[in-house]
């Protein structure tokens, strides 16, 4: 760690090291402006939850009453901004064949925004947490998903083609609206008042998936089954990404005030009352509501007569939690039957060799229906010069 910033500047200079690195070439940004941002308003001033609730919120770490408390929210910053520059790892080789001059722009303003938000949290590390932070934001740039060494496993997935992209910022970017959400009321002010604008960003990315996915509809190029493969090959990841069933951490940083449910505010002004033992499966059991919700809206884009698309149950193929490695089927009854068959099963279920190779002849079609560039977007650059 010969790089070690000692000023925010430092930090921009190996930032900008990290980004000819990973081979992101920065006029994709086109007139992106890569600042900080916060919304002190909507943070608010008292704490809104757990043991200090009604005290001010903290807006230096040496106001963190305890260690354990400073050490929980560098990890919560840390992991946050880790996803960030890893998503542009993942992603960057994505510009070379996008479908449309539309799919290009909205895949470098999605990775521009990521690294806003890198930046972001690389910013509180420097700026409130000492030595500590600045080691861990240095180290933001030195994990690579290229090399699987990000902090999430869903992070360090490839992302070979487009469908995978559509389905990715549908399902896993909406797992970080959720934790996006569940910060938004932290009692350290800083943190807080950086949500309301990722948020705000956030929006934009979701709806690229969803989007992308009604037009590959409308195109009718991809076997709906195929489809329904990508859906459980994602949905099962984004569940994960909730973490572990009774989780001993987010208990802890409820009863602390770092990290709250998601619609903090509207629950406790319903009175709603929490049970720190099930915290992730609360915020879990949310985002499948969601997205239950909108897989029902592309439903209705599908030709007459077509059966449905559906979202896996949440057991279905978990690599963490109570369900980690247990044989569901994408419905979430136990599946009964020999390994032979529980392989065929899930070959029947998720993306295999053959259909990325029918995938590879499909893409050769205009299987993604066309969406123009209004005026602002082509007028940003971003992405133009690809």
């Amino acid at each position: 760690m010969d790089n070690l910033p000692n000023t925010w500047e430092d930090w921009i200079s190996n930032f900008t090291e990290w980004q000819d690195r990973v081979g992101y070439n920065r006029e994709w940004m086109g007139d992106f402006d890569l600042s900080i941002q916060f919304d002190w308003d909507r943070a608010g001033d008292v704490i809104e939850f757990g043991d200090y609730a009604g005290r001010a919120k903290w807006e230096r770490s040496l106001q963190v009453p305890h260690q354990s408390m400073r050490d929980a929210l560098v990890s919560m910053i840390t992991v946050q901004g880790d996803t960030e520059f890893a998503s542009v790892e993942q992603q960057r080789h994505l510009l070379a064949s996008a479908p449309t001059d539309y799919d290009r722009y909205a895949a470098a303003r999605i990775m521009a925004e990521e690294q806003r938000h890198g930046w972001q949290m690389a910013y509180l590390l420097m700026t409130y947490f000492g030595q500590q932070g600045r080691r861990e934001a240095q180290k933001l740039l030195e994990r690579n998903a290229q090399d699987g060494d990000r902090l999430l496993g869903a992070f360090n997935r490839p992302m070979p083609h487009w469908l995978d992209f559509f389905c990715y910022t549908m399902f896993v970017d909406r797992d970080g609206k959720f934790q996006l959400g569940m910060l938004s009321t932290s009692a350290f002010k800083p943190l807080a008042a950086s949500m309301g604008p990722m948020l705000k960003e956030e929006s934009f990315h979701l709806g690229t998936g969803s989007n992308g996915l009604r037009r590959v509809i409308k195109a009718g190029v991809i076997p709906l089954e195929m489809l329904q493969k990508f859906f459980n090959k994602w949905v099962s990841t984004a569940h994960d990404l909730f973490g572990v069933d009774a989780s001993s951490s987010a208990h802890w940083s409820y009863v602390w005030g770092v990290k709250g449910r998601w619609d903090e505010r509207k629950k406790l002004e319903a009175g709603i009352e929490v049970n720190k033992e099930v915290l992730n499966e609360e915020a879990r059991g949310h985002y499948h509501s969601e997205i239950v919700a909108e897989v029902g809206k592309l439903n209705g884009y599908l030709p007459e007569g077509s059966a449905p698309l559906i979202v896996p149950h949440e057991n279905f193929n978990r690599a963490i939690g109570a369900f980690k490695r247990q044989r569901f089927t994408i419905e979430g009854t136990p599946f009964e039957g020999s390994d032979e068959e529980w392989d065929a099963y899930m070959d029947s279920a998720i993306p295999n060799a053959a259909d990325e190779a029918q995938l590879k002849e499909l893409f050769k079609q205009e299987w993604v229906a066309n969406k123009p560039m209004s005026a602002r977007q082509i007028a940003s650059g971003i992405g133009a010069k690809v």
